[in-house]
């Protein structure tokens, strides 16, 4: 006998039943019966949770098996005009090797030179360079010395160049190597001692030069058409903390804060006044921001897919069916319905979810016994009144070619930061997640706008920002 072969709520709706019709079973038994069937119910729910219809990762599910690609018409590999990424023979090598042919092994006649055939090979250099600056000195006949001016950021007698700097916070930051790798990695690489505070610093630093981007970047999100949200649990020196994210296709912004809602959207300083469309998963706190909602479809698949699997809700899987017919739609249109279309598709939707008044219709009101507030509703009920009362929200990727079908962008950009936790468990203290927010906020920014992690802190360091944060 299997789990998933036992229809759980009707097993308990048996029992309820049979304890009803039975006048020798006492109240207190009853009573605690009621509270077992409570928790076996909760815990069977719990189990029936997976990626599909919930929100955990697809790394939780038990014996999870890969869904296989569509077989499609194209051929394995790279197809065509796709850009590879295959070596190819450059112009101007760095070193050229002359192969002359040992004349002994020729036979004899004369020879006249044809040319050469070239093979290169694209290798590495990992080493350390030591420059050293010499500043001449000039005495006067008085004996008063004047000493030549030293290259701007060159102010002791030894000290780190930029690009030991960028590859610090390059590993520490953006690859998310822990401080004593990144240690190690400087020691035996290149022979350069380098500590974990000193590291700190190369990253206190960027910190403290990005203030100016960060400005930039408020301004650039608050006056964008659309923005994603998302905010996900942190541990700072073990205790809870959120991490919140604003985002879209060219801007990410990232701030760690003690509350997860709108005190922490008000710290980021772009939402408040913010006018445009916001996509979100539904958190309450996001709808005191006074713009156009969207919600996130991903989310209400797997919860209509959590009502059909465990409630047995049959129009939860007709609404998402429908709404991955709509996607569909939308996608082979273009990005956008024609007015007649969307009208079609909204008629269903109302009269699937009328439908489902029936099939899962509100408590009774008369159960309420003077207690303030609404009565407790089913995780189905719940859904099914947000599909009803934000129809707009949901529907709103069908009427306008900028709205996504998800907040998968929000989600994306956000997902880096649980490697993070994952790797490192936590950060020490608030500045530390303050740095780890405003660089990666930086670094991703400037990777949606083509510039390499890599080239985005070497003008860092060089006191530049990338061309397009100047504009």
């Amino acid at each position: 006998m299997k789990l998933e072969n036992i229809n759980i709520e009707e097993v308990i709706s048996k029992l309820k039943k049979q304890m009803a019709e039975d006048p020798e079973v006492s109240q207190a038994l009853k009573n605690s019966i009621e509270l077992l069937l409570v928790l076996v119910s909760l815990l069977m729910n719990h189990l029936g949770l997976n990626s599909t219809n919930s929100s955990k990762p697809p790394s939780s599910d038990p014996n999870r098996k890969k869904k296989k690609k569509r077989s499609g018409n194209k051929k394995p590999g790279g197809q065509k005009g796709h850009n590879g990424s295959t070596l190819k023979q450059v112009k101007d090598p760095d070193v050229v090797k002359e192969l002359a042919i040992d004349k002994r092994s020729l036979p004899k006649g004369d020879y006249k030179e044809a040319g050469y055939d070239r093979r290169q090979v694209v290798d590495i250099e990992i080493s350390r360079v030591v420059t050293e600056y010499r500043a001449q000195i000039l005495e006067d006949a008085n004996g008063n010395q004047f000493v030549a001016s030293f290259p701007k950021g060159v102010n002791r007698p030894i000290q780190y160049g930029h690009n030991v700097k960028v590859q610090s916070v390059y590993m520490s930051q953006y690859q998310l190597i822990p401080y004593n790798r990144v240690e190690e990695n400087f020691r035996d690489q290149v022979g350069i001692p380098i500590s974990s505070g000193t590291i700190y610093n190369f990253n206190e630093e960027a910190y403290e030069k990005l203030k100016i981007f960060e400005e930039i970047l408020k301004r650039r999100l608050y006056g964008s058409y659309l923005c994603h949200a998302d905010e996900t649990g942190i541990n700072i020196g073990g205790k809870r903390n959120w991490l919140h994210c604003l985002s879209n296709g060219n801007w990410t912004y990232y701030l760690p804060h003690k509350k997860r809602g709108f005190d922490g959207m008000e710290a980021m300083g772009v939402l408040p006044d913010f006018k445009g469309v916001l996509c979100h998963d539904h958190w309450k706190p996001y709808f005191k921001v006074d713009c156009t909602h969207a919600l996130c479809n991903a989310h209400h698949l797997r919860e209509l897919e959590r009502a059909w699997e465990q409630d047995k809700q049959k129009w939860a899987k007709q609404i998402r069916t429908l709404l991955l017919k709509i996607n569909g739609a939308v996608d082979d249109a273009g990005g956008r319905l024609e007015t007649v279309v969307s009208l079609k598709f909204r008629q269903k939707y109302r009269k699937i979810l009328k439908k489902a008044e029936k099939e899962c219709p509100p408590p009774d009101e008369n159960l309420k016994k003077k207690k303030r507030g609404r009565l407790k509703r089913s995780k189905a009920r719940n859904l099914l009144e947000r599909l009803m009362n934000y129809e707009n929200e949901v529907l709103l990727f069908m009427d306008d070619k900028k709205v996504p079908f998800s907040n998968n962008q929000g989600e994306n950009d956000i997902r880096m930061t649980k490697v993070h936790q994952k790797i490192s468990g936590c950060f020490r203290s608030m500045k530390g997640a303050e740095i780890f927010c405003r660089v990666r906020s930086y670094i991703s920014t400037c990777k949606k706008n083509n510039v390499r992690a890599t080239e985005a802190l070497r003008l860092l360091f060089e006191g530049k920002l990338p061309e397009f944060l100047n504009e």
